[in-house]
């Protein structure tokens, strides 16, 4: 069976690059998988205290904001279209479009981390963030709860911002026609990547949100 690698020459005619998508796409599965492992692993943890602490986490959970939580989910749902959107105009080789909706994606997880940041903050007014003597003063488990709540959702929150950086430099690379329909691997696998981090925001809603 083929393996789908070849050799294209460059604009200077002076070399070749070397193409195995069919291995690329593999390579980022499998980059998917170990984030799939790693936030797996957090559910877990989060289900064996649940079980142990279940009065604590509903009465804690009735602390968040619900509303921003379903909000943010809106925000990358409508996040995952325009990134759908976007490499499906680079594939129609519409560069324009393309960026436009690349833009939107950006804008809309810039959306996200600001809604979590106000969010957090009013958590930390109250004193519900980790380290705090109101932390340490409540109910073992309701503790356990927004420790849980903070690292699951900043350890998404970090994902969200490098999802942001590696969109912003593929956007300067259809900007300048470097990334183009041609090679358009690197913005279909950062979609996978974006559709991972949407997927996981859809588990810790109900985790945290919706628990009570």
């Amino acid at each position: 069976m083929s393996t789908q690698a070849y050799e294209m020459t460059d604009d200077s005619g002076a070399g070749h690059v070397h193409k195995d998508p069919v291995g690329a796409k593999t390579g980022m599965w499998l980059f998917l998988f170990t984030e799939l492992l790693l936030f797996g692993g957090l559910f877990i943890i989060y289900g064996v205290y649940r079980g142990e602490y279940n009065h604590e986490f509903t009465e804690a959970a009735g602390h968040l904001n619900v509303w921003m939580g379903v909000t943010n989910t809106i925000v990358l749902l409508t996040s995952s279209l325009t990134m759908v959107l976007s490499v499906s105009s680079l594939q129609r080789n519409n560069l324009g479009l393309a960026q436009l909706y690349l833009s939107s994606t950006i804008l809309l997880a810039i959306t996200f981390l600001l809604i979590k940041f106000f969010e957090w903050g009013a958590k930390r007014a109250h004193g519900l963030f980790p380290g705090t003597e109101h932390i340490h003063s409540l109910p073992h488990g309701e503790g356990i709860f927004y420790n849980l709540y903070f690292m699951m959702t900043g350890l998404h929150g970090i994902h969200v911002i490098i999802g942001i950086g590696v969109m912003i430099v593929l956007y300067n690379r259809i900007q300048d026609g470097t990334l183009t329909r041609e090679n358009q691997g690197m913005l279909e696998y950062t979609g996978l990547y974006w559709h991972l981090v949407d997927l996981v925001w859809i588990f810790l809603l109900p985790l945290f949100y919706l628990t009570n």
